[in-house]
């Protein structure tokens, strides 16, 4: 599915977000907090547009994803970064290999989200951290509504216009109306093994920040 859509996948998610895409990208850049030499995962990084801000702060972050598809246009964009096919429950990497592992809009669309964050834990060194950006439940009411009617009825005939695979943000719509709130998605961190676990909503909730460290 992400094949399909993968060439015009980062103008497309700008279109569907009103733009508010590039802040999120911002505020993931600003908690994951890259340092030179770090090494830096992101996950589920399609294109690899996430990885940029932690390239351009000295980071060597290694973008990673499930979709062939979308890592042959990284590739074709960003030819020096070491772009690497993974499924998120099995990662191809050895124990506690990252300072930060980060995944943006990606979390949702993997299966077994519990292996995930096993996962994500066990390639994280002692004391790094995890960030996720992640579609959520926006906290008040009257915008929710307005939300979820945005979702199941104004999103894909949007889609329609400026996407090569409209069917797939049909599926993206209906995966974030059944994806959990803030809440349970830290109660999932702590129970992967995260610690200091918080979140903050961005978007008055349409998109929540989570964090958490490995002890």
């Amino acid at each position: 599915m992400f094949d399909d859509v993968a060439a015009n996948y980062d103008l497309t998610n700008d279109v569907l977000s009103l733009g508010q895409a590039r802040l999120w990208r911002k505020e993931v850049a600003r908690a994951v907090d890259a340092r030179p030499a770090q090494k830096i995962l992101d996950l589920a990084a399609g294109t690899a547009t996430s990885s940029q801000p932690f390239a351009r702060a000295g980071a060597y972050v290694v973008p990673c994803d499930f979709s062939i598809g979308m890592l042959r246009v990284g590739k074709e964009r960003h030819p020096w970064m070491p772009f690497t096919a993974g499924d998120g429950t099995k990662l191809p990497f050895k124990d506690e290999t990252f300072d930060a592992v980060t995944i943006s809009f990606g979390l949702r669309n993997i299966q077994d989200t519990d292996a995930a964050l096993s996962e994500l834990y066990r390639v994280t060194k002692r004391g790094g951290r995890v960030v996720i950006c992640e579609f959520s439940q926006p906290t008040w009411a009257p915008f929710r509504t307005v939300y979820t009617e945005y979702l199941m009825r104004a999103l894909p005939p949007v889609a329609r216009a400026v996407s090569s695979n409209p069917d797939a943000y049909v599926y993206l719509a209906e995966s974030i109306r059944a994806w959990p709130d803030q809440a349970g998605l830290a109660s999932l961190l702590r129970k992967a093994g995260w610690s200091k676990v918080a979140f903050r909503n961005l978007t008055g909730g349409v998109v929540a920040l989570h964090r958490g460290v490995r002890d």
